[in-house]
């Protein structure tokens, strides 16, 4: 997905970029980029491959040639970036979140009869943060442009940009599907995706953006550009995935929700009356561990750590990108703890089930280690639509996730009319799902976190919340 940093003060905040966007590691694992202006000597700039090397250690040599007042930087999982633009509202930095789904089309409507040009990267793709920017470029501000490009892009569009005033702009995307927010300190001001990133800078809470709104940030202080919007879709796994335990949106801590969503599934699972003779409840490292804290703590199961993941060589599960190699690596990771496994009947928590391609994997190890029973939840309903407007469960067919996948073999193509059954585990095909998964993958049961139970634990408007990959409703 990508996530961003920018700060604007009195003094120098170099470091104050550097520790901010490392503290956004865990949102990609592509491309990392820093851009600093200074009064005298403009911008500078640099961008870093990050797929096999941490961001801290790769920006580490830069530190030295950073200096300046303001700055942006970002963590990517799509394209390089920040960009530097030349054009007739100014020279900017720009870095951008989000998805661009119909680029292809805004290239061809746009740009193609008017002497554009755009960069192709090795794909053949242009760059979305390229495309964002010559969208913007079309009106005659920033503001307006900004709007424009919103209202243009099929998919979501959140923003930083940094002006040769060495003003931030921050954008939320129109429908607010991602988080922006403001801290503050008596010498400037920042904006991050996470909260907890300033939190440990220095800078307290200020201001969190509304969908759709437009800000101007400077060392004194912030100032709406652009009033927010009314509607919003922030996406539900910001809490139950991808958001940091420390952080928070629209007012919800991420780690307190987790632990409510598990004491739901856990309360769930007693009203039917499965897996109650469990020895220990876990959770799959690492995003998975609270809603299983929150499932112990409601079913009066010891919380346990039946296996570790083995961290200092690689980090981050979702690297690297060639599928068999993250296969083994995540295999090679999975460190049990003999104890707490053999003999016993064990319930695991994983945050979400998506593709499955490491289920199986994972079962065998536990049974291979000894274990009696392995029951598996997931903390979120099945997963029948691949995301539109992130990165999140993007694939290349649907029939790649496992729960579309397992609804194609049961019933083909009349299965896929039913889908509101099977996501839901009251019904007969619901049932039928979970049976078929369970037999693939050799649970001794499967339990997903119903769609009200996940909304209940999020506890804001339900109406806010993006669950398009879940219910296929927009």
């Amino acid at each position: 997905m990508g996530g961003f940093f920018g700060a604007v003060s009195q003094r120098d905040v170099t470091l104050d970029i550097f520790f901010g966007v490392d503290y956004h590691s865990h949102l990609g694992t592509r491309r990392g980029g820093m851009i600093m202006f200074d009064e005298k000597d403009g911008f500078q700039r640099q961008i870093h491959n990050i797929e096999n090397t941490p961001f801290r250690t790769k920006f580490e040599r830069d530190l030295a040639d950073f200096h300046g007042c303001s700055g942006i930087g970002c963590i990517s999982d799509t394209d390089p970036q920040p960009l530097l633009v030349r054009s007739h509202l100014g020279l900017y930095a720009i870095s951008t979140v989000g998805i661009i789904n119909n680029a292809d089309a805004l290239i061809q409507t746009y740009f193609s009869d008017h002497g554009h040009q755009f960069m192709a990267m090795s794909s053949g793709r242009v760059n979305a943060t390229e495309l964002a920017a010559a969208l913007i470029n079309q009106k005659d501000d920033l503001v307006s442009g900004i709007l424009h490009a919103q209202e243009m892009i099929q998919g979501s569009l959140t923003l930083l940009i940094l002006t040769e005033r060495g003003e931030i702009i921050a954008a939320r995307d129109r429908l607010g599907r991602l988080p922006v927010l403001i801290g503050k300190n008596d010498e400037g001001c920042c904006v991050s995706f996470e909260s907890f990133a300033y939190h440990k800078l220095g800078y307290q809470d200020s201001h969190e953006l509304g969908p759709r709104e437009i800000v101007k940030v400077t060392a004194d202080g912030w100032q709406t550009l652009s009033q927010p919007g009314k509607d919003m879709k922030i996406c539900a796994f910001l809490w139950s995935y991808y958001g940091y335990p420390n952080s928070n949106y629209e007012g919800v801590n991420v780690e307190v929700m987790r632990y409510r969503n598990g004491e739901r599934m856990a309360q769930d699972d007693k009203e039917r009356g499965v897996a109650q003779d469990l020895d220990y409840v876990a959770g799959v490292p690492d995003s998975g561990l609270p809603h299983a804290i929150g499932y112990a703590n409601a079913s009066h199961v010891p919380f346990a750590r039946p296996f570790v993941k083995y961290t200092p060589t690689w980090p981050r599960s979702f690297m690297p990108t060639n599928q068999n190699v993250r296969n083994q690596v995540a295999k090679m990771k999975q460190i049990p703890v003999p104890e707490l496994i053999q003999g016993k009947k064990l319930l695991f928590v994983d945050d979400s089930i998506v593709r499955g391609t490491q289920l199986r994997e994972t079962v065998e190890f536990l049974y291979e280690s000894g274990a009696k029973e392995v029951h598996m939840r997931s903390a979120c309903p099945p997963i029948m639509y691949g995301c539109k407007y992130l990165n999140f469960s993007s694939s290349n067919s649907e029939m790649e996730l496992l729960a579309r996948r397992t609804v194609q073999e049961l019933e083909g193509d009349e299965g896929q009319k039913h889908l509101d059954e099977y996501a839901d585990a009251s019904t007969q095909r619901g049932q039928c799902m979970l049976k078929t998964i369970c037999e693939k993958f050799g649970f001794d049961s499967l339990g997903f976190q119903s769609l009200d139970g996940l909304l209940d634990a999020i506890g804001i408007d339900r109406d806010k919340v993006c669950t398009y990959c879940w219910s296929g409703k927009e």
